[in-house]
């Protein structure tokens, strides 16, 4: 069963490796974004853990709707609201509960899911985060956290080859193939670092 403590180490560990690959994640973001997507994603994550030491919620959901209140109200652009969502999402439909099962957090994360496609507009194969975050949840499903974060890592490496149709990159049009997505990165680190905590 998972508490609230796992969900905390779930994001003490994702702002640990957004930290790490901050650099990257801009530098994906250069060619066909504001170049902005690791500093704004550090600057949110350093955030949350800094919230959840100072007052630690008691349940999953707790963690993850404060985790997302303070996403959308400290990272600018489109990465705040999605991620955000993903996190208060999932939390709320994770309910009151002290502890939740991995299948239950699975169904969770995929309304959280589904809240950012409505959200953003977008669906696989359009080269956004969704194209790390829906392999993942499938994974999750059948072969928990390793699964998923393969699966994730997968997915945002296939979104190289895409012409992007939503978000910024889509500007560019035809200019866009060939660059990784970056919210797929980063979404992928975010799906690397349960796995993480889960080893704790």
């Amino acid at each position: 069963m998972l508490d609230a403590d796992f969900f905390r180490r779930w994001m003490t560990a994702t702002a640990a490796s957004v930290d790490r690959e901050a650099e990257r994640l801009t530098a994906l973001d250069s060619p066909i974004g504001d170049a902005d997507h690791g500093s704004n994603l550090q600057r949110g994550f350093r955030a949350v853990a800094a919230t959840l030491e100072k007052e630690a919620p008691d349940t999953p959901g707790a963690v993850l709707i404060q985790a997302g209140r303070q996403l959308i109200s400290t990272v600018g652009g489109a990465s705040g609201p999605l991620y955000g969502t993903l996190l208060r999402r999932t939390g709320k439909a994770l309910g009151d509960s002290g502890e939740v099962s991995e299948a239950q957090f699975a169904e969770a994360l995929r309304a959280g899911v589904e809240a950012v496609m409505t959200l953003g507009g977008a669906a696989p194969g359009d080269k956004t985060m969704i194209d790390a975050l829906v392999p993942a949840v499938d994974a999750l499903d059948a072969g928990g956290f390793a699964a998923a974060r393969t699966a994730a890592e997968e997915g945002a490496l296939a979104t190289t080859p895409l012409q992007a149709r939503k978000g910024r990159a889509s500007y560019l049009g035809e200019r866009s193939i060939g660059h990784q997505d970056p919210g797929a990165t980063s979404s992928a680190l975010l799906v690397a670092a349960l796995a993480e905590a889960d080893d704790e």
